[in-house]
């Protein structure tokens, strides 16, 4: 148990006791380009919990169309791990919200998990989530995580067995991420109907936040997830308003407002 509540920490006990799920917006660093990424993700730091920033990746095996064509727009653009570094870098300057960057191991490896980390740390990002890198595989990147105070968060599905939601669970810091689908990220219209069970049996191994993503396209889908989960994670709605031109405050309104605890909303 680390002995300092982290950003990340004091993001989620402040969404409890407002009696809401937090809200952990999902941007492509760099898209459409650095300008208005830094405009749009300023804004939603004002409205969100935590800002979950994502290093553009050639081959993102989890990322569904509009989150894969946002970050090879970002990379023929020229965005870089340093260049999304730069990024977080300029959003901690002004903001002392929760940043997290989502990021695929590949460039990890390339770039030295220690010096990742530690550089990551130095830009002002409070965790990291690691969407490809099994917990029971990532020995030293957890330990290096550890070392710079930099918290790892893993995902758990519906798929996953209890055996497995308990050895991924031990290896989160800051909350989990229960991805609610088998699936590719992407707006959806409904909620799945296992994901209550997936954060009820997800708590029987673990006190962390659990926070569900994959599918939260407005406040309707929202809603449901909320009164379930801990907070809600957007992302591809978000995308296609940046790709379209369009500001991003409205729907991120609209989707913390959706995150108040109420009585259950039939999915």
């Amino acid at each position: 148990m680390k002995a300092v509540m982290s950003r990340i920490d004091k993001a989620f006990a402040r969404a409890k006791a407002e009696n809401r799920a937090a809200f952990v917006p999902y941007l492509t660093a760099g898209f459409p380009d650095p300008e208005t990424f830094l405009e749009q993700a300023s804004k939603l730091l004002d409205i969100a919990d935590v800002l979950e920033v994502g290093m553009p990746y050639s081959d993102p095996l989890g990322d569904g169309p509009t989150i894969q064509q946002s970050g090879e727009a970002a990379l023929r653009a020229g965005m870089t791990m340093d260049k999304t570094l730069e990024l977080v870098k300029a959003l901690r300057q002004n903001s002392d919200k929760a940043i997290v960057m989502m990021t695929y191991y590949n460039p990890i490896y390339v770039r030295g998990e220690e010096k990742f980390v530690r550089d990551l740390k130095e830009a002002g990002a409070d965790g990291v989530i690691l969407p490809d890198l099994p917990p029971d595989e990532g020995e030293t990147m957890i330990a290096a995580a550890r070392e710079a105070d930099l918290d790892t968060v893993f995902l758990v599905a519906p798929t996953s067995t209890d055996a497995r939601l308990k050895r991924v669970t031990q290896d989160c810091r800051g909350f989990v991420y229960a991805v609610s689908v088998t699936g590719v990220t992407g707006a959806r219209t409904a909620l799945p109907a296992d994901v209550p069970d997936l954060v009820r049996r997800t708590k029987m191994f673990t006190d962390l936040p659990v926070a569900v993503g994959f599918g939260v396209s407005s406040g309707d889908t929202a809603r449901p997830i909320a009164h379930v989960a801990d907070g809600v994670v957007v992302g591809s709605a978000l995308i296609k308003k940046l790709a379209a031109g369009e500001d991003l405050a409205p729907l991120a309104r609209d989707i913390v407002d959706a995150c108040v605890k109420g009585e259950p909303v039939a999915s």
